[in-house]
């Protein structure tokens, strides 16, 4: 498999490191509900990546980007699932609502984290300029090598995230015996969610 390049790790790093919403959702999960349920997320967010995968492989990311209404479709509803976020975080409802840890289900962290990437027009158009660029010339199969290449960035994202989501688990007991400091957090996430939306918003095709 000689066309997964150092380059290739090096840039999935550089990607998967970054903050995104994923990662806010992640550690946010991690500080509310402790290690598993920030597994279950990071899980949910490595799910949520699937769908665009294959509209790069397949070529559904270039009729995203070139049909009217429907990136801004996908886009505005995906605004709308950040906004809703940072509502939920203020209100105690989302990811740090810490009085309703024993009620929340690894079902429900995974589908909230699924959709946290699913409604990304921008993820689809991101790897159709990204994956390409790594497929060996000439190659006899490389839709297969896409989608081993795929499955490598998904193994990286899931594995990064956990990171992400171990290391705000062991600051759980922290974070929740200062009760302004989970105050503050909450105010950072929602804002960060915010802006995320922002960002969105702002996209273009």
């Amino acid at each position: 498999m000689a066309f997964i390049t150092p380059e290739f790790l090096l840039t999935s790093l550089i990607v998967v490191i970054a903050p995104g919403t994923g990662t806010l959702y992640t550690i946010a999960t991690g500080l509310a509900a402790g290690r598993g349920m920030s597994f279950a997320a990071a899980f949910g967010c490595t799910l949520g990546i699937i769908p665009h995968m294959l509209a790069a492989i397949t070529g559904l990311a270039a009729i995203l980007h070139s049909t009217p209404g429907a990136f801004e479709l996908v886009k505005y509803a995906g605004v709308a699932w950040l906004l809703y976020l940072a509502w939920a975080t203020l209100t105690q409802r989302g990811s740090l609502n810490v009085e309703g840890v024993e009620q929340r289900n690894p079902r429900q962290v995974i589908s909230h984290a699924i959709l946290i990437n699913l409604l990304n027009p921008k993820l689809p158009l991101f790897f159709l300029a990204f994956l390409p660029q790594f497929i060996q010339r000439g190659s006899a199969s490389p839709i297969g090598e896409m989608l081993i290449l795929s499955a490598v960035f998904m193994l990286m994202t899931l594995l990064v995230f956990m990171l992400y989501g171990a290391f705000s688990a062991a600051m759980r007991g922290y974070v929740l015996s200062r009760p302004r400091v989970l105050q503050g957090l909450r105010a950072c996430f929602a804002a960060g969610f915010v802006g995320l939306g922002i960002k969105l918003i702002l996209a273009q095709r």
